[in-house]
């Protein structure tokens, strides 16, 4: 456990959400923790519409499918700044954006990196699944398999992005991709461990508890309306000009043959460290 004093962190819990409407979202409240604009940390809980995601390690060349499966499959791909490699989002995985002040918090990287995944470790165990660390990459495991994902991104101090834990999600379109990019290694759900599925209401609660509990605080519910007052207006999104959508507007073909893209720089943060499946 996190040796922080107890306090108060904003909570907004969202619905099933677009993942770039949430990315920004994530950028505001990054900024108006470095303006003081809010004086305290802030976690997003949300599902995601299906997207696959890149990270700092790129990540393209290990989907194995093309552009035209994608497209027809309506999955875009989106370049972003956090950690790690390739990931899939989509509805029924719980998604958890903390938005940190890691010096106020006297947190380094490496330890908020492993209280994060102590967060899904003792939510796995509320619900009798024993997961676990794996020196081959971070995240939380079930032998062989991944349960959830750990991908963050640092910028002057600020952690954004986080976890993601695979509750009732279909694990097909993991298939559609290397994991990690590794080899040998497969994906697993709550759902599949448990034969049945898991209450995504309970999950929302019980990782709520752990939050608490592994970072010694107290989450306050906010609202989107309560949040708006303390950001600035979107200044166009910067971060869009660094999505790749891969299939737009382009015919049929075999990953990593994409030599009409667009190749945008990655958003600099000032560290990024661990990795998406």
């Amino acid at each position: 456990m996190c040796t922080q004093l107890r306090n108060r962190w904003l909570c907004l819990e969202l619905p099933t959400t677009e993942y770039t409407y949430a990315w920004e979202l994530q950028s505001r409240v990054v900024a108006a923790r470095k303006d003081k604009s809010i004086d305290t940390n802030v976690v997003i809980l949300c599902e995601h519409s299906p997207v696959f995601t890149l990270g700092r390690r790129g990540g393209q060349n290990n989907l194995v499918v093309s552009r035209h499966f994608l497209k027809e499959a309506r999955v875009p791909v989106i370049q972003v700044e956090r950690g790690g490699n390739i990931t899939y989002h989509g509805p029924g995985q719980l998604v958890a954006y903390p938005i940190v002040d890691l010096r106020m918090a006297r947190l380094a990287v490496t330890d908020y990196v492993q209280a994060l995944e102590e967060v899904m470790i003792r939510a796995a165990a509320h619900w009798g699944i024993e997961a676990e660390r794996n020196r081959a990459n971070r995240g939380v495991w079930v032998g062989n398999n991944k349960l959830g994902s750990v991908g963050i991104a640092v910028r002057r101090g600020i952690s954004f992005h986080g976890i993601a834990l695979n509750v009732n999600i279909s694990l097909t379109p993991f298939e559609w991709m290397n994991p990690c990019g590794l080899q040998g290694i497969g994906m697993t759900s709550m759902r599949h461990e448990l034969s049945r599925k898991a209450p995504m209401a309970g999950v929302r609660e019980n990782v709520r508890h752990q939050f608490e509990a592994v970072f010694g605080i107290e989450l306050v519910t906010t609202t989107m309306p309560e949040l708006e007052r303390h950001l600035k207006e979107p200044a166009g999104f910067d971060h869009v000009r660094h999505t790749q959508t891969y299939f737009v507007g382009q015919d049929d073909s075999t990953p990593g043959n994409e030599t009409e893209q667009t190749k945008a720089p990655l958003v600099e943060a000032e560290s990024s460290v661990g990795a998406r499946i």
